[in-house]
């Protein structure tokens, strides 16, 4: 039977704190600006960000503010497009 290896354990030692995509302020301006710059509707940026439409639109317009997993997505999109989370 072969032998298989498994992939090596990252840990804190060997890994990369400089790498992360710092999160980074969204305000309503700018994630209306970020959409819009990906080309991407309302319904395709929640769909990625496993969100509702409804909160977005609140997002755009400083009703609610993103926070958690989909405050670091979009700090991710800002900075390496929205292709990097399809």
């Amino acid at each position: 039977m072969p032998k298989v290896s498994a992939a090596n354990k990252i840990t804190m030692r060997t890994f990369d704190v400089g790498s992360i995509t710092p999160i980074q302020n969204m305000t309503p301006r700018k994630i209306r600006a970020l959409r819009r710059r990906e080309a991407g509707s309302v319904e395709v940026l929640a769909t990625l960000l496993n969100v509702t439409s409804t909160l977005v639109e609140k997002w755009e317009r400083g009703e609610a503010k993103p926070h958690g997993a989909s405050l670091k997505l979009l700090s991710i999109v800002e900075v390496k497009g929205m292709e990097i989370i399809v």
